[in-house]
């Protein structure tokens, strides 16, 4: 929900495991590293950066540690070391000189690459060493904006050739997930009687919070009250709480086309029920509010869409 690129592909992951015992093939490597096929192969045949296995039909595949040992290049060449160079150092020259650039340079590609050798690996406190970094750097709300969801579009693109699954999907999202709710409970709104309200969901089916958990955050920051319905709430609750609860705003959103069969009628649902609220939706909502145009309803595609509706 942080823009509409986000939320279509934040955690959507093909629903199968890592390629076969870590088998990936070149094209897969140049979608994981961002280096491009036709180098690898220079790299390959110049510098013996890698040396790929074949498969009985002698078609080249890599394994986990050549994908590892790739990434830890991609950090040092993207810091400006000539391939030439870097092709003279050991494997644990590389990997030493990778993991002390990670510490010291203040880089979302080169956190985003860690990233993803942290997710391959499982590897919870590396992440989480990321993302401290990066908060201690460049601040919490610059860190989900620049290194999270950014690091989840490059995942997203990556379902097609079946890299991730729903363990993989889960450890990762539920460590972001972690990190938004402590940030969200260690906020205080201001002690102000009048203080606006806001109540945020996720429409029946719909489970892929981040994005509106990242919004109650700003919200919560900008001197909101939030209810936070979460996933999957059945729209006669939203009416019930808002009954009781008198909301000045409505934030909610969906990812894609199997949670709501009409999602332009849900939207039109939302404008009528809630006719004395502001309605703010995202994802494939907000393409419904842009073209029938609620007076009372508006699309949200970035973070600098809600500031702007909220101040």
């Amino acid at each position: 929900m942080v823009n509409n690129e986000s939320l279509l592909v934040i955690i959507i992951f093909r629903n199968s495991i890592f390629t076969t015992m870590g088998q990936y093939t070149l094209f897969e490597l140049e979608k994981l590293t961002g280096i491009l096929a036709p180098t690898l192969r220079v790299w390959e045949k110049r510098y013996h950066i890698l040396i790929p296995h074949r498969t009985k039909t002698n078609r080249r595949w890599y394994d986990d540690d050549d994908l590892r040992h790739l990434l830890n290049i991609s950090i040092l060449y993207r810091n400006g070391i000539k391939i030439s160079k870097i092709a003279a150092f050991s494997q644990s020259e590389i990997t030493e000189k990778a993991s002390l650039l990670t510490k010291n340079v203040v880089n979302s590609d080169t956190w985003i690459d860690s990233m993803i050798m942290a997710m391959i690996s499982f590897n919870k406190q590396a992440v989480n060493e990321i993302l401290l970094r990066s908060i201690i750097n460049k601040g919490f709300e610059e860190t989900f904006i620049n290194l999270v969801f950014p690091f989840l579009r490059k995942v997203g693109i990556l379902w097609h050739t079946g890299f991730v699954n729903t363990g993989a999907e889960h450890f990762i999202s539920n460590i972001f997930r972690s990190r938004l709710i402590s940030a969200l409970d260690a906020l205080t709104p201001p002690d102000n009687r009048a203080r606006k309200r806001a109540i945020m969901y996720l429409p029946d089916n719909e489970f892929h919070e981040l994005s509106l958990l990242f919004y109650a955050y700003i919200i919560t920051m900008m001197g909101y009250e939030v209810i936070y319905l979460g996933q999957s709430t059945p729209i006669d609750s939203v009416i019930e709480v808002n009954e009781k609860w008198h909301s000045d705003i409505l934030v909610t959103g969906t990812t894609s086309g199997m949670t709501l069969t009409r999602p332009g009628e849900y939207v039109k649902i939302l404008s009528t029920t809630f006719s004395t609220q502001k309605i703010f939706v995202a994802g494939l909502l907000a393409d419904d509010a842009d073209k029938k145009n609620y007076s009372n309803v508006f699309s949200l595609r970035s973070v600098s869409d809600l500031k702007n509706h909220l101040t």
